[in-house]
């Protein structure tokens, strides 16, 4: 559940914070209060871009945060995970947005920064938000199919049918690149042929490059080198005052002085190994010496090696591995037109396959939607039936269509809301009152099959009134009982079923508006379901009303 929600220098909300409870959260508060602030926020923490306008006026920056409790976090944990962030303790999931007054905005997630993607990806987990433009969503065919899949649980068949239409449009593709003009095409056969020749002339290798420079900057200091590992030999093995010298003469001495101490035979053989080193050091350096051609000649191809490797890497990529990819890339691409006749033929064939496996799929997947359909159609007239449609026709109708990216159909949904009336397309025949209820009775349908545990509702009441805002209070309490339901309403008939009442208000202070929020029970929310019903003159009826409304969530009405 959503646990608690803190707003901070948003639009009128100077500082709020909303306490949540599991079941029902119903918000009221007058028109322009700061009731869509609230949703605003929650979009936010759910990746939504952020509107820098509704910072606060003389404020540096606004902040949204919330606190998520989950029953089990190991969706979440793993979405965390991937994007290397830390894990929920003990369920409890912390994300924080700010939105600087300029600059861009910021993301925390169980206080590590985060991408904005994270908190999309966190939110399709957590949050179903369901605001008033979603209602028109319901008449766009692509959002009736989603439905209708969302339903039938086909993510997996789904997913291997898009992959065989994406794996089609990358082999036609492929195709077109091979079909072109042929004078087009011979002539980017010339230009592959040249630049895969020129690469592979040079020999390169990715460590070719360092070892040209190293042995180039040996060469060229041929000097330097020759003079120090000269005066380095001189001193080890000089006639006068030598290393070597040295040791022969300490040896003497050693020899003198072992027939009366006799740890300097220790020290004799602590001599000769140390002789044995220089020795060997000797001849190393003589070695590496003389293998270094300090020719002009050597030095002049060095030269011209290293040119034509800079060449090369100015032409084709930063560095000798992109010029590599590069003749990789062109040598692929040259085969291909070489032998495009062959390739062609190829393509055709895998094109032709995949086709034969879009249709078998298109197919599997048109034989479940419509099982699906059947089975929705028959639990939304259900729910219906408690949204003032006793005797309504809901159905969904399923065209077959040429392939496309979400298979061979085209969904659209028919209803009549009227017994004796004949059913025709939604979008033909729904009031926007009509629609809201249609989609409640989805997202009733839809939340017994899904897993997201926070239900979100901006206006679901609207252009509804009297014992139609009851039944969608009775059907949005019945919602709450399985996951955590936060509705937005005018309808003092949908507040009175809700589990916590919280009212947004707002004043002035300063000549400025602000708005809070407040949870009310006993009197103060009778109170308000007066002032709902009657405005702001509240009277002894009103709140007779409000009270008697109040009582028939608690007898279970």
């Amino acid at each position: 559940m959503l646990e608690t929600l803190a707003v901070r220098n948003l639009a009128v909300v100077k500082e709020a914070r909303l306490d949540l409870c599991p079941g029902l959260n119903t918000i009221t508060g007058e028109t322009g209060a700061g009731k869509s602030v609230l949703l605003g926020s929650l979009g936010l923490l759910l990746g939504e871009r952020p509107d820098r306008q509704d910072v606060r006026a003389g404020e540096e920056e606004a902040s949204v945060e919330a606190v998520f409790v989950l029953a089990d976090s190991a969706g979440c944990d793993e979405v965390l995970e991937q994007a290397g962030l830390p894990a929920c303790e003990d369920g409890m999931l912390l994300i924080r947005r700010t939105v600087p007054a300029s600059g861009p905005s910021r993301a925390f997630v169980n206080g590590a920064p985060a991408a904005v993607q994270t908190l999309r990806v966190l939110g399709e987990l957590l949050v179903d938000l369901h605001g008033p433009h979603e209602h028109q969503s319901l008449l766009n065919p692509a959002f009736q199919l989603e439905v209708l899949d969302a339903f039938a649980g086909l993510e997996r068949e789904k997913a291997s049918y898009a992959e065989a239409y994406s794996r089609r449009g990358r082999l036609e593709a492929a195709r077109s690149e091979l079909e072109g003009d042929e004078g087009t095409l011979l002539r980017e056969i010339e230009m592959l042929r040249y630049q895969v020749e020129e690469i592979e002339a040079a020999g390169l290798t990715e460590e070719m490059e360092e070892e040209l420079r190293a042995e180039f900057a040996q060469v060229a200091n041929a000097g330097t080198i020759a003079a120090g590992s000269g005066a380095v030999l001189n001193l080890l093995e000089g006639e006068e005052g030598s290393a070597f010298a040295a040791l022969q003469e300490a040896r003497r001495e050693l020899e003198k002085l072992r027939r009366f101490l006799p740890e300097a035979a220790d020290w004799l053989n602590a001599l000769e190994e140390a002789a044995l080193t220089v020795q060997d050091l000797l001849a190393r350096i003589q070695d590496r010496v003389a293998g270094i051609d300090f020719s002009p000649e050597r030095e002049s191809f060095l030269e011209e090696q290293l040119s034509r490797v800079g060449k090369l890497t100015r032409k084709y990529g930063g560095d000798v591995p992109a010029v590599l990819a590069f003749a990789a890339g062109a040598r692929r691409r040259l085969d291909d037109l070489e032998g495009r006749g062959q390739r062609l033929a190829e393509l055709e064939g895998k094109i032709a396959a995949a086709g034969r496996e879009i249709s078998r799929l298109g197919r599997e997947l048109s034989e479940q939607r419509k099982k699906a359909a059947r089975r929705l159609r028959h639990q939304i007239e259900k729910e219906l039936d408690g949204l003032g449609f006793p005797r309504s026709v809901f159905e969904i109708g399923l065209e077959t269509v040429e392939p496309g990216p979400s298979g061979l159909d085209r969904v659209e949904y028919i209803f009549s809301p009227n017994a004796g009336e004949p059913p025709r397309p939604l979008r033909a025949v729904a009031s926007s009152g009509e629609i809201s209820r249609v989609m409640l009775a989805i997202k009733a349908v839809l939340g017994k099959h899904d897993r997201i545990p926070v239900l979100v509702f901006d206006e679901i009441d609207a252009n509804v009134g009297g014992e139609m805002g009851t039944a969608i209070g009775k059907k949005l309490r019945d919602l709450a009982r399985n996951r955590q339901v936060l509705c937005i309403t005018h309808l003092p008939q949908v507040a009175v079923f809700g589990d916590n009442h919280l009212v947004v208000s707002k004043h002035l202070e300063k000549q400025r508006t602000l708005a809070e929020i407040s949870r009310v029970e006993g009197e103060s929310r009778v109170e308000e379901v007066a002032r709902m019903l009657g405005g702001k003159d509240v009277t002894s009826v009103a709140l007779r009303h409000a009270g008697e409304l109040l009582e028939k969530p608690a007898r279970g009405a």
